[in-house]
């Protein structure tokens, strides 16, 4: 009975959620037809669709720049927030004295640093990139950060009891014990990630061959082009959902045969 009831199970996972967007997209069609919305407003889920279609050349080539941003800024932010990770878990002094500049990243507002960035960096697609990796970064560092010093105290005092070295205790206990807060961190890194890729566009505002998906936001907004700028915004959301969807199931590959949050349960 195993394989029906995971077959259900992943019906449920995949069919709920579609039922509940059709419905929304059903009652956002009849209310702008009921109602007589104007297209400049709030365009219908049929002008939207119509947008895509007839503009998807140009869309797809925005979404083209957008995502090779976002997957830079993405890999750039899991090896440097890797790297910083074990680096802190060497010595509580060096996690002390650099984990505040990783919160201060954090907190501070990528809009109000893109611009210097931009004028900085003389290539734009690695201003942007910069400006991503700011804003996806620390979820990399706190998360892994805590998997490795989240190891199970008696396995950690049996290896010291063996004398096993640093790089020992390192790869066969804690990058073991890291792993799901590792892909955790991942989880809200890539859609950080392209967050950060879309806000750096707007700030910088770039057209022509390296235009993103912000920028034809803002050109659609400014010529009353409603449709298209609600198809960009599908598309971007689409993006995130796919990248999201992505992680979980990188997490659930490498977790699912030993840990307990991938273990399938049997009700």
């Amino acid at each position: 009975m195993k394989a029906p009831l995971i077959r259900n199970e992943r019906f449920v996972q995949i069919g709920a959620p579609l039922m509940v967007g059709l419905l929304v997209l059903l009652m956002w069609q009849l209310t702008v037809m009921a109602f007589e919305v104007p297209k400049y407003l709030v365009p219908s889920p049929v002008d939207i669709g119509q947008s895509l279609v007839s503009d998807f050349p140009s869309l797809f080539n925005a979404l083209l720049m957008t995502l090779k941003v976002t997957f830079l800024a993405f890999a750039i932010a899991v090896m440097v927030g890797v790297a910083a990770s074990l680096l802190f878990v060497q010595s509580k002094w060096i996690e002390i004295s650099l984990f505040p500049y990783a919160v201060l990243m954090q907190v501070t507002p990528v809009v109000a640093i893109a611009p210097l960035i931009i004028i900085w960096v003389d290539d734009t697609t690695w201003a942007l990139t910069i400006c991503a990796v700011i804003v996806a970064i620390f979820p990399i560092i706190s998360n892994t950060t805590l998997g490795l010093r989240s190891v199970d105290p008696n396995l950690l005092s049996m290896f010291r009891m063996y004398r096993t070295s640093r790089w020992q205790e390192l790869v066969r206990l804690r990058i073991p014990s890291a792993l799901p807060y590792f892909f955790g961190g991942l989880r809200i890194s890539s859609g950080l990630a392209l967050i950060g890729a879309v806000v750096a566009e707007f700030v910088a505002g770039t057209g022509g061959a390296q235009a993103g998906l912000a920028y034809m936001i803002l050109q659609s907004g400014y010529n009353l082009q409603i449709p298209r700028m609600f198809a960009a915004l599908i598309l971007i959301t689409v993006t995130g959902i796919l990248l999201f969807a992505l992680m979980v199931w990188m997490s659930d590959r490498a977790l699912r045969n030993w840990h307990e949050s991938a273990l399938k349960v049997e009700h």
